[in-house]
């Protein structure tokens, strides 16, 4: 009897830094070329982005830096925990990514590592770093929606109590 899939999306790790280092420009997925005990240990939740990102080498995509701690109960067929993991993704796609990742102040960045319907998936992210100051209007208009957002609840809060 065959196994059912696990369906729906589940998220494994992301990269909150990217977010707020980086203007994202446009976002792919695509899949992940990995070992048996790679997915073993991505099954168990434990990956890390913070330093990953995305290069174009000879007509293909490869994601550097992640780690996925070896699987715990894995044997001599352990994988290496940041070794280059090959990105699976249309020709014409690698291709819009190669040209505009050659601009100025472009880079490709890994958003987040997910399950979708029992497959690991990764979300790319073609970015440009943000200067100092970008940074601290982000954050600044974060904090801004966040007050106003408190004021009007409060503000509704005082007309249902009155």
């Amino acid at each position: 009897m065959a196994k059912e899939k696990d369906t729906g999306r589940k998220l494994i790790a992301q990269n909150k830094k990217a977010r707020h280092d980086y203007t994202i420009l446009d976002t792919y997925e695509c899949g992940l070329v990995l070992m048996g005990t790679e997915v073993k240990s991505l099954r168990m939740g434990r990956a890390s982005l913070v330093d990953g990102f995305v290069q174009i080498d000879g007509g293909e995509a490869w994601l550097h830096n992640i780690h996925v701690p070896e699987y715990v109960q894995g044997t001599w067929t352990n994988h290496s925990a940041k070794r280059k993991r090959k990105l699976l993704m249309h020709r014409a796609e690698i291709d819009k990514l190669e040209s505009k990742s050659q601009e100025t102040g472009h880079t490709i960045v890994p958003l987040s590592l997910y399950f979708l319907n029992g497959r690991v998936k990764a979300e790319i992210a073609l970015a440009k770093g943000k200067k100092e100051y970008d940074k601290r209007q982000t954050l600044r208009e974060k904090q801004d929606t966040r007050e106003t957002n408190r004021a009007v609840a409060a503000a509704r809060r005082r007309q249902r109590s009155a």
